[in-house]
């Protein structure tokens, strides 16, 4: 496989080690090589996590450089500007779960809560694809992450990874009730 970055981010508690580890798995169970890192900070006290993966033959380091992800994955919506102004090359893919964790300077008033638009508009001057994310009625906010996995899947956006790669991942690092309200809402239909 020609080699394929993904950095992920999001705020302490949305799962994004979780899915990090879904997505390190399933390239490592597709038979590729492949290398990850977090970076948790503050991540219990709501602070930013982020995740690096590489995969393929030439990787050598889990970090990304600048501007070089070919797809960010973000759980809320200030992460997903941050992500792809960071990370993400001109051309990529961004995928976001359409939440707001209003960071403290939007909270005093120092600074404007991004929107909606603005991501688009970004997305639009640099050529990238941006997948907005929602459940209205999502029974477990804490499905949030397997919302992402699922598009990520049904879209093809890792290249050569397969439902069954996900599906042996998830199975490797959860059980009983946990795992089978995961599975079964990774294989719903797109229309959901």
């Amino acid at each position: 496989m020609k080699n394929f970055n993904i950095y992920l981010t999001g705020v302490g508690g949305q799962g994004i080690g979780l899915l990090s580890e879904i997505l390190l798995r399933a390239a490592d169970k597709a038979g590729y090589p492949v290398k990850g890192t977090d970076t948790h900070g503050l991540a219990q006290r709501g602070g930013i996590v982020a995740s690096r993966i590489r995969i393929g033959d030439k990787v050598h380091s889990p970090l990304i450089p600048e501007g070089e992800a070919d797809l960010v994955v973000a759980l809320e919506r200030h992460e997903a500007l941050r992500g792809m102004n960071l990370a993400l090359r001109d051309g990529g893919t961004l995928v976001y779960y359409d939440a707001v964790w209003q960071p403290l300077p939007v909270r005093l008033g120092l600074s404007d809560e991004i929107s909606e638009n603005l991501i688009r508009q970004e997305c639009r001057k640099r050529k990238i694809t941006g997948i907005k994310v929602f459940h209205e009625n999502l029974s477990d906010a804490r499905m949030q992450n397997i919302a992402l996995l699922r598009v990520i899947h049904q879209n093809k956006l890792i290249p050569e990874l397969t439902a069954e790669h996900y599906r042996a991942s998830m199975e490797d690092l959860m059980e009983g009730t946990m795992l089978q309200k995961n599975l079964e809402f990774f294989s719903a239909p797109a229309t959901e």
